[in-house]
């Protein structure tokens, strides 16, 4: 871990060395990458995970979690956005025991559903779909006692009606796991690629590149672990400047006088995300989970009301063979959005028929 440190600082201050950026929305193609990828990650925040458990979706954004208790875990998850549209995710993974490797594949799918296509005039002349894909194969591989490494390859397709595009991405990530300090730190480069066929001829866009720090600690007398996610270090300015919402107006109508401090904390806060799961029950099998997302919040709360924008909050439980679970991400005052995940171990059921007589035999 010492080792580490120098190399992450060296990063930070390389990344925030450059210029300095206004909002990061709107800016990238293939943005439903950022979408949760499961109930659970949807109720921990939506970003990085670094739990080196049985779940396959974590190695989805964050590789290095791959490991041995994932052999056979097939795991599928599915939300319900705003105005009808589907998403999913279907995750797999093997270990290989000859190369101590665990591979993992998914596929993530985004349908928005049936569209009118209509000319100038607003007549309609016929219909069309909408759809984003993206294919997702990667290997992690425990290096040392206490450090994990892993990478993905992913090939996105995206198609808007007439506009197609192809990408790919790849993430790369760093782990560091100290079994009896109960302490997990993760450095993930998410989405870095390149659009190989633009949606237009010549217009080449930048894919959604994230750079994430997470660390992760379980209490060592109590059933809880909390997480602290820390977002695009490789850019400090992450603030929506809209100038309809600043009131530098004090009491008795006395121009309130600006902080240059106020917009730094605040924006330092928006690169966090923080979280908790409670893991109650014979081997965990009952979860609660609990996330605010700083960001969220300041960008899809109304100025006027308040709100639950930024919050997330789920539950899972494991019944037989099969945990379930259910996430909820809180986005704005009209709602929020519900992830539901099924997932099971292949294995369990070749151990059961296996255990079963064969007629004709003793």
């Amino acid at each position: 871990m010492k080792r580490l440190l120098p190399i992450i600082a060296g990063l930070c201050c390389m990344l925030y060395g450059g210029p300095a950026h206004a909002q990061i929305g709107g800016l990238h193609a293939y943005t439903f990458l950022n979408l949760p990828l499961s109930a659970r990650h949807a109720a921990l925040g939506g970003m990085t995970l670094a739990f080196r458990d049985d779940d396959p979706v974590t190695a989805g954004t964050n590789p290095a979690t791959l490991n041995p208790q994932m052999d056979g875990v097939l795991s599928f998850n599915h939300a319900f956005l705003a105005g009808g549209i589907q998403h999913g995710y279907a995750a797999f993974a093997k270990y290989l025991d000859a190369r101590a490797l665990t591979l993992h594949g998914g596929l993530q799918y985004v349908r928005y559903g049936l569209f009118d296509r209509t000319d100038e005039y607003g007549q309609v002349q016929g219909d069309f779909k909408a759809a984003d894909y993206a294919l997702t194969i990667g290997a992690g591989k425990q290096l040392y006692e206490r450090l994990s490494v892993g990478a993905n390859l992913r090939l996105i397709s995206s198609r808007l009606e007439s506009y197609q595009s192809l990408g790919l991405s790849t993430d790369l990530a760093l782990m560091y796991h100290d079994t009896a300090r109960l302490l997990q730190v993760a450095l993930v480069f998410r989405n870095a690629g390149v659009q190989l066929t633009p949606y237009v001829e010549g217009t080449r866009e930048p894919l959604p590149f994230d750079l994430q720090l997470n660390v992760t600690h379980r209490l060592r007398h109590l059933p809880f672990r909390f997480a602290v996610v820390y977002h695009h270090l490789q850019r400090w300015n992450v603030l929506y400047d809209d100038p309809n919402l600043e009131d530098n107006i004090f009491l008795f109508g006395e121009p309130q006088p600006e902080s240059p401090w106020k917009d730094r904390i605040d924006n330092f806060f928006r690169h966090l995300v923080f979280s908790g799961e409670l893991l109650a029950g014979a081997r965990d099998n009952f979860r609660l989970r609990l996330s605010y997302n700083h960001l969220r919040h300041k960008e899809m709360t109304v100025g006027t009301l308040r709100s639950l924008a930024g919050f997330g909050f789920g539950l899972g439980i494991k019944v037989n063979r099969f945990r379930i679970d259910y996430g909820r991400a809180i986005y704005h005052l009209g709602g929020g959005i519900n992830h539901f995940s099924i997932s099971t171990n292949m294995h369990e059921f070749g151990r059961k028929r296996r255990s079963m007589p064969v007629p004709g035999e003793e």
